[in-house]
């Protein structure tokens, strides 16, 4: 019978041991014989011999052997082939060079791949760590920048007084109640309650802007408290459907919230006019920016209830980011026992401080009360934005000021605290004849 010649399509290699395959290591030729299939019975099979020849780029064709194995002429027939891990004889021969080093190849390539891809894992994260460490300090950059430009602002504005300190403050409300109702219309307060409609928040809104400067120019802040709740729970009960308290409750706290408390830094500012006299800096002040006769209580006062509420948050990030262990309230976790002490401890020694640079107030128990007080109102005010952000499901409560948020994020210490220092100065500090 003539040799036939029969062609393989390319056969990928299949790691399998050659143990497996061959149990014993003569130099006998085994019979592979596959199981065929019951409509195979009626083929024509023929016994042909060929031979296998490997190389890199697969399995090529083929001659005559001693032995073969049954392939149906009308069927393809694709054999396993198996190869080992380590170069091995294989019924007396040996595997060829070519193909040893292809294997050793194959092996080193998955290594190299395992190890590029472990490789690239870690610079990804890397990169990630970097980008994120960028950004941090960018953001800080920010905050540092916008916070120090803000602070030599609020200073002008406060020496300015008046007209000047009010016209800012007005500005300064009004933005701040506009974030208000925006939280009031999230998603995470709206959905348990019902806001107030979007007419009556942007009429809140010029209200609450209207209060300080009516503060300055009434002295007194009662007639239009009065007058803009009146007005504002009429608009509430004829609106169209059915009226609802949460939209009465969220409103009138808006406007005690935004507009009545921060009226109190008016009346604390421009109110007590009575001249600081033992200040040292009002007998060098020069008289182009208002002479001696500027520096009065109110002045002195605002000065240093804003610089201890300044040194109260910032010690207070430090000593939390420091020592902080303790959580302090659930409304807001970043908070801890240990930096609100520290921060504690920075304010009142701010106030002290200041106290005996202005030589006011003259009784260091008082400057210490004083800066107590300034602290309390302060976490005071920041707490209960906190709590007001927590229900509506932000992080900020606008985005204003750059690294710094919303307007409401940065002058929610001073909010409750215009209200207390007035309160202090006003009817405490004379008791002790001062």
């Amino acid at each position: 019978m003539a040799s036939q010649v029969v062609e393989l399509d390319r056969i990928a290699l299949i790691p399998l041991s050659v143990s497996s395959l061959c149990s014993g290591r003569s130099h006998s030729h085994f019979r592979h014989r596959p199981t065929l299939p019951r409509f195979a019975a009626q083929s024509n099979y023929q016994k042909i011999r060929f031979k296998l020849d490997v190389n890199g780029s697969g399995v090529q064709g083929l001659s005559r052997t001693p032995r073969g194995v049954l392939s149906n002429r009308r069927r393809r027939v694709i054999l396993g082939v198996a190869s080992a891990e380590q170069p091995e004889r294989i019924d007396g021969g040996e595997l060829s060079d070519e193909l040893v080093h292809h294997l050793e190849g194959t092996q080193e390539s998955k290594s190299f791949q395992n190890l590029r891809v472990q490789r690239g894992n870690q610079s990804s994260g890397e990169s990630d760590l970097d980008e994120e460490h960028r950004k941090k300090t960018s953001q800080l950059r920010k905050r540092i920048i916008f916070g120090l430009g803000i602070g030599v602002l609020v200073g002008g504005v406060v020496l300015a007084g008046e007209w000047v300190f009010t016209v800012a403050l007005s500005a300064a409300v009004f933005a701040g109640s506009r974030e208000y109702f925006e939280l009031v219309r999230s998603r995470g307060i709206a959905s348990g309650m019902t806001p107030p409609p979007r007419y009556v928040s942007r009429a809140c809104s010029v209200i609450c802007c209207v209060m300080p400067l009516l503060t300055l120019y009434f002295g007194h802040i009662d007639v239009s408290v009065t007058s803009a709740a009146f007005f504002v729970a009429t608009a509430l009960l004829l609106q169209r459907g059915n009226p609802r308290f949460s939209q009465l409750s969220t409103t009138m706290f808006g406007l005690f919230y935004c507009g009545y408390l921060p009226c109190f830094w008016v009346k604390l500012r421009c109110g007590l006019a009575a001249p600081a006299l033992n200040t040292r800096f009002a007998a060098s002040w020069p008289l182009l920016l208002g002479g001696n006769t500027m520096w009065t209580v109110g002045l002195v006062a605002t000065l240093i209830s804003v610089s201890s509420i300044i040194a109260a948050d910032t010690f207070a990030f430090i000593g939390g980011k420091a020592f902080g262990r303790t959580p302090l309230i659930a409304v807001s976790p970043k908070k801890t026992w240990e930096g609100a002490l520290v921060g504690l401890g920075g304010c009142i020694a701010a106030s002290v401080l200041l106290a005996k640079v202005f030589s006011w107030p003259t009784s260091t128990l008082s400057a210490v009360a004083f800066g107590f007080l300034n602290f309390f109102g302060s976490l005071f005010g920041d707490l209960t934005e906190s709590m007001i952000k927590r229900d509506a499901g932000v992080k900020d409560s606008g985005s204003l000021i750059p690294g710094h948020g919303g307007i409401l994020d940065r002058v929610d210490s001073y909010i409750f605290t215009g209200a207390l220092a007035h309160s202090f100065v006003k009817t405490f500090l004379p008791l002790y004849g001062i």
